[in-house]
């Protein structure tokens, strides 16, 4: 394999770690838990792995392992730069418990633990991926892991590996059937922990015990670097305005980030959208004023940070999307064999006399796009719907009209962009290498403590990496009821943008400068080498939400 000048140079990176992984250690037990709502059932649903302490790792004088153990890994999802860092911190942990610890990765994510596809990952393998962004070392998979079937099958592969342990690494779904496979592992007396690592660029897996999920602080860099660049085209050239959508179905962390961090002149918040209950058209009115205001100054040009989940959380659109997706869950088959030209009428006759209306005022293009395949998780697939598209479109029809009443003096010329894989599979930025590579040895660290049903946890990342609190939190206290294709399942709550939280606050006390001024920030690429303040620094949202 032919390696870059950087590859090279990363290869040898040290990832920084908490001094309490450095040496013996054992455990620290809080607490006992519950979960964030709907207690009794969630209690009810795992009695095994309910209630269980959050864990805090502290320095000890004895070896915590006397044995070998082997471990598998699952990739679960979408990629996230700095997962390979998460396996070579696995490895090394287990290693340390025990020279002859070995590790086993799962073929193309929860599939290969059901079909028996696997691959052990040597020193040699190992050593070729740390640092490196990608989940390429044994590849992801969106497989969800739910039927005792899928469990058992699991488990044949497990006991002829001697695997004792189980680490899955993914977003909040991935972990939600991490406890659950626990929780069946354990109430057969299975022999088999299972541990969570907390993956997603989104943002939206996060707590008071998970600050960040991994890769999220560097694909909003790759992103606030692009967006960057395309500002200075902006303000060069000065004669578009553009709409870039970033990724994001379910929260509008990465949009948040990414604006406080380049300062566009519009930045739309999801979670806003919804609380105030706007509707498409209070949100192309937004815009478009701020259009008008910035004409009347001879800027006729900008940019627009648009959430990947944005539609959903109109508060007409999400009743829409709910009533449909509800219906679709039920009716896939019989719908399929719909001819494609009767599809938008067969959809109008079938739902509510509310929800129908708004379907049919929808452009063909959308309608089409919210009745597309759903992902594994009975979820609309956002990302194909092109908001950036639909928003700078209807935007360009509002000032027409506003330009016949003489509201609008300007030119209004747009660009479209859609930044999603450009950031997942990154090279790592010095905080995600020093990050995932501490949760994959805390995941180790939580292995060799027996434990079973618990994400591993780093947090107060903020200080220098020595000061990082390591630990386990049991993945039952994130999780509430929700209804997934129809039905009500229990499932980890996304963490949603805090309006009242401080980094919204942050963003909510300049954006009305941002919009009629031109203030913006070009941040640049990833730095791996150089100050520390130019190159280890996390998130403005940590950062934000760290500042006592």
């Amino acid at each position: 394999m032919t390696k870059s000048a950087l590859q090279i140079a990363r290869a040898a990176y040290q990832p920084k770690v908490p001094k309490t992984l450095k040496g013996n250690v054992t455990i620290e037990e809080g607490a006992p838990t519950q979960s964030v709502s709907d207690q009794e059932e969630i209690k009810r649903l795992f009695p095994n792995t309910y209630g269980m302490p959050i864990i805090k790792f502290i320095p000890s004088d004895k070896p915590m392992g006397e044995k070998p153990v082997n471990v598998g890994v699952i990739l679960s999802g979408g990629q996230a730069p700095g997962g390979h860092n998460v396996i070579a911190g696995i490895f090394d942990g287990i290693k340390d418990l025990h020279k002859d610890s070995r590790l086993y990765g799962f073929i193309l994510g929860p599939e290969g633990l059901i079909k028996h596809r696997y691959m052990e990952l040597t020193a040699e393998i190992i050593d070729e991926y740390r640092n490196t962004g990608g989940f390429d070392i044994i590849g992801s998979g969106r497989t969800k892991l739910e039927s005792k079937a899928q469990f058992d099958k699991g488990l044949e592969i497990l006991k002829e590996l001697n695997i004792s342990a189980l680490v899955i690494i993914g977003g909040d779904d991935s972990n939600t059937n991490a406890c659950v496979l626990a929780e069946y592992y354990k109430s057969i007396n299975a022999g088999v922990q299972v541990i969570g690592c907390p993956k997603t660029i989104d943002g939206d897996l996060k707590n008071e015990m998970i600050e960040t999920s991994f890769g999220f602080d560097t694909a909003c860099k790759v992103y606030s670097e692009v967006i960057g660049n395309i500002q200075r085209d902006c303000n060069s050239s000065r004669k578009y305005w553009h709409f870039i959508k970033l990724m994001g179905r379910s929260a509008s962390h990465i949009a948040l980030e990414c604006a406080l961090q380049v300062q566009p002149n519009i930045c739309i918040i999801s979670e806003e959208v919804e609380a105030q209950n706007q509707s498409l058209d209070d949100v192309i009115n937004y815009v478009a004023e701020i259009v008008a205001k910035r004409a009347e100054n001879g800027n006729n040009y900008g940019t627009v940070l648009i959430p990947e989940g944005l539609i959903e959380f109109i508060p007409a659109m999400k009743k829409l999307i709910a009533e449909l997706s509800d219906y679709l869950a039920h009716h896939e088959e019989e719908f399929k064999i719909i001819k494609r030209s009767a599809q938008r009428e067969y959809i109008t006759s079938k739902l509510s006399p509310e929800n129908s209306a708004i379907y049919a005022s929808l452009p063909e293009a959308v309608a089409r796009q919210l009745t597309l395949d759903r992902d594994p998780h009975g979820n609309v697939q956002v990302s194909l719907i092109e908001t950036e598209k639909l928003l700078a479109e209807m935007v360009g029809k509002r000032l027409k009209e506003w330009t016949k009443k003489g509201k609008f003096v300007g030119k209004f010329a747009t660009q479209v962009h859609f930044f999603g894989y450009e950031g997942r599979c990154a090279a790592p930025s010095n905080y995600d290498a020093d990050y995932c590579y501490s949760l994959g040895y805390t995941a180790a660290g939580l292995i060799g403590a027996g434990k079973t049903g618990y994400m591993s946890s780093v947090r107060n990342t903020t200080a220098p990496a020595s000061e990082w609190i390591a630990g386990g939190v049991p993945i039952t206290m994130m999780m509430n009821m929700e209804r997934r294709h129809g039905e009500m399942k229990p499932v980890i709550q996304k963490a949603l943008v805090k309006l009242d939280g401080a980094p919204f606050k942050v963003f909510d006390s300049k954006r009305n400068n941002w919009a009629i001024n031109t203030d913006y920030v070009y941040p640049g690429p990833i730095q791996y080498f150089g100050p520390t303040e130019v190159c280890d620094q996390p998130t403005k949202t940590l950062q934000i939400e760290q500042t006592k």
